[in-house]
């Protein structure tokens, strides 16, 4: 049977333009058109970070605002222990792309803010001001009442419209000397300076919005085969919480919606007593909604099914059996035989001789007879 061709393969390197490399990676680039995120070349390719840091930095980035990003978290997520998770941390906190900063709430508790920034080398950069400058205006005298006129604010000054020359220029004077009485015209005014705003702040917290939408709840966990035995003994204990602790007194719609959850707990061959303490013990005080604590209860603590009896056995290992090394009665060579005797090539010898006489035996009983 032939060798099967990627068609859809072939025909996206067709359309890659120029000629392809003759070594070395080929990009195939697809772009995305939902559920990406932008991650920079200086995160990818930094010199200095691990793969693991890089990696880790990538999944911080692609997790929406408001989701735990702590060692546990991380580790929960990750195939990466948390010694690895904590190190890769630290790693981005001494370049930048993650810090801690503490913050105090109204209420006067102090929290800890984890903050990661995609590209932290532009904080350290100044940012621009977009601000127009407005062309400089040819300079004009004025006369005193315009020099104590108070000077527009920077918004609010009107485009220089072009006036005429005769009405604002002076008319020239015979004698090429000033008169003594007329007063020095005043210095022109520099025009208004704008104020560069203060720079943004280099580090702003990111408080998650309130009205973000919330990731929907896992679902309560269901018995592999349900059966009419197990939902009759989910239904019995979740009746009978109420003897134990009265505030899960509940009604029948929420024992028929917990009962397949009790089921999964039952399948998983977990003893009644142990399901009815880990559900009713370290209640929180007051206890406002019971059925939901229940819930959540039976889908975040489900324990795992019990391992089989092939999986607790310790696998045996191979004994290997060695033969020792015996010394041979005729020639005193040394050779592996689990018993001692002779080696090899003494046997060989041995046989190859007790053929000859025997051969020699029978030629002179032939001899003998013939005579």
């Amino acid at each position: 049977m032939d060798t099967q061709q990627n068609t859809a393969l072939t025909r996206a390197l067709a359309e890659i333009p120029g000629p392809l490399p003759a070594r070395g990676v080929i990009h195939i680039a697809i772009p995305h058109t939902d559920r990406f995120t932008v991650v920079g070349n200086h995160l990818a390719q930094h010199p200095d970070l691990s793969c693991t840091a890089v990696g880790i930095a990538v999944r911080i980035q692609s997790l929406p605002q408001g989701i735990e990003i702590g060692i546990k978290a991380l580790a929960a997520r990750c195939r990466e222990g948390e010694k690895r998770v904590a190190a890769a941390l630290r790693e981005l906190e001494a370049f930048g792309y993650l810090q801690r900063v503490r913050d105090r709430l109204p209420s006067g508790r102090v929290i800890t803010r984890t903050i990661f920034c995609n590209q932290p080398t532009a904080l350290l950069r100044p940012r621009p001001t977009a601000i127009p400058r407005q062309p400089a205006a040819t300079a004009t005298p004025q006369t005193p009442a315009q020099a104590q006129a108070p000077a527009p604010a920077p918004s609010e000054v009107p485009t220089p419209a072009p006036a005429p020359a005769p009405a604002l220029a002076p008319s020239p004077s015979p004698s090429p000397s000033p008169e003594p009485d007329m007063p020095e015209p005043p210095p022109v005014p520099p025009p208004p300076s704008f104020v560069t705003p203060p720079a943004a702040p280099l580090l702003v917290p990111l408080v998650p919005n309130p009205t973000a939408p919330k990731p929907p709840p896992p679902p309560l966990p269901q018995p592999v085969e349900p059966t009419p035995e197990l939902d009759r003994a989910a239904t019995a204990l979740l009746s009978d919480l109420r003897r134990h602790t009265p505030e899960f007194t509940l009604s029948e719609a929420d024992i028929r919606q917990l009962a397949p959850g009790v089921a999964a707990w039952l399948e998983r061959a977990a003893h009644p007593d142990a399901i009815r303490r880990t559900l009713t013990t370290d209640l929180p005080h007051p206890l406002r909604r019971p059925a939901l604590l229940l819930k959540h209860r039976l889908t975040a603590l489900l324990p795992p099914p019990l391992p089989g009896v092939r999986d607790l056995t310790v696998p045996t290992r191979r004994r290997v059996t060695i033969t020792p090394f015996q010394t041979c009665d005729d020639c005193d060579r040394a050779f592996r035989s689990p018993t001692p005797g002779h080696c090899r090539d003494c046997r060989e010898d041995r046989t190859h001789r007790t053929h000859r006489e025997h051969r020699t035996h029978r030629s002179g009983d032939t001899r003998a007879a013939a005579a």
